[in-house]
């Protein structure tokens, strides 16, 4: 296998063309992936494409989001638990500007040509659940599949998939994060996705519909605003097991990054909706929810995620949240403060 040149850009392999043609279908479902979430590969030889950071899946046919990078020296400095593992940046071929998911050194440790991530709600609600790896057990049973706990996305995470992959695994669940795929070619991929996700699909539960006049007059003068009335964020405000739910804390990453630390909901203690510096949205028991006037887009996709994934969590069903330190480290990376910054961008 030759090295890559860091200074020559290499040629798109025709599985690229492929990938994006799938990536951009995967990133406009919103059970799939919610804004710059996810990220898919291919390998060619020495060289591993994948989506840049803070890019969409959804826009793979009409801009460039994939980088190529270095996939032995990533692959090396795996093995080595050197620090440029956690820095992706570092194994960018050519200048394209784009900088590699930090999920790169996760895309690297599996042996097939092309890896599927994406953060569908159906696995999560399956995923964030106490006893998750019972609950996944009932449903991929067809599948050669295995579950990793919670580890912060990076090095840590991709050491911890490595470790579970066995000969032929080609389905990783990732505790309170996602799914992953593996296949030789794009559409092997594409089938494994289609076949793991209906196999884990859930419809939402019933909820009541929202009370856009209540929300309307708790909005009025606010830096909120009330979401249509078909969002899923609505739903998380009754029945109240899944209120209780909701406010119990972080589930996910991309929640944390995009919405804060856990839900606020108006109660007895706090029933006037916050000033301009509060919460990207708030629930209000029985009623709804409200989002702020000047939340992001990805801010708005992943409040409307907390809903659709919440619908699909049988009420009062045990859950695990991130820990204060897993919320911590997660708002104080670099990285998805740079992901961030270009989806506020």
């Amino acid at each position: 296998m030759t090295a890559p040149s860091a200074n020559t850009p290499p040629q798109p392999p025709k599985a690229l063309s492929d990938l994006a043609t799938l990536s951009a279908r995967v990133g406009a479902d919103p059970l799939l992936i919610q804004a710059a979430g996810g990220n898919t590969s291919v390998k060619d030889g020495a060289v591993m494409w994948i989506k840049a950071s803070g890019t969409r899946l959804s826009d793979a046919l009409s801009r460039d989001v994939f980088v190529p990078t270095d996939l032995p020296a990533m692959r090396e400095a795996l093995v080595r638990a050197l620090p440029e593992a956690d820095q992706p940046a570092h194994f960018a071929l050519g200048d394209s500007g784009l900088r590699p998911s930090i999920e790169t050194s996760l895309h690297a440790v599996f042996p097939q040509a092309v890896v599927v991530h994406v953060h569908c709600v159906n696995t999560i609600a399956l995923a964030i659940r106490a006893d998750a790896e019972a609950a996944l057990s009932a449903r991929l049973g067809a599948f050669d599949w295995a579950f990793v706990p919670y580890v912060k996305p990076g090095a840590r995470l991709a050491l911890s998939v490595r470790d579970r992959i066995g000969p032929r695994t080609d389905v990783i669940v990732l505790g309170n994060h996602g799914l992953i795929v593996a296949a030789e070619t794009v559409d092997d991929a594409e089938r494994l996705l289609d076949r793991v996700t209906g196999a884990l699909a859930e419809p939402p539960g019933a909820a009541p519909a929202p009370d856009l006049a209540a929300l309307a007059g708790l909005a009025e003068g606010s830096a909120y605003a009330v979401p249509p009335a078909q969002s899923p964020l609505h739903r998380l405000a009754g029945p109240p097991e899944r209120l209780d739910q909701a406010v119990g804390g972080s589930l996910y990453p991309d929640h944390v990054i995009f919405c804060g630390v856990g839900a606020t909901a108006l109660d007895a203690v706090a029933p006037r909706v916050p000033g301009p510096d509060g919460p990207v949205f708030v629930i209000a028991p029985g009623r709804g929810a409200l989002i702020r006037k000047d939340a992001s887009s990805g801010a708005q996709a992943l409040a409307d995620c907390l809903g659709n994934v919440l619908c699909r969590v049988p009420p009062g069903a045990e859950l695990t949240y991130l820990s204060a330190a897993q919320n911590a480290e997660l708002l104080d990376w670099d990285a998805e403060k740079y992901r961030k910054a270009l989806d506020a961008g």
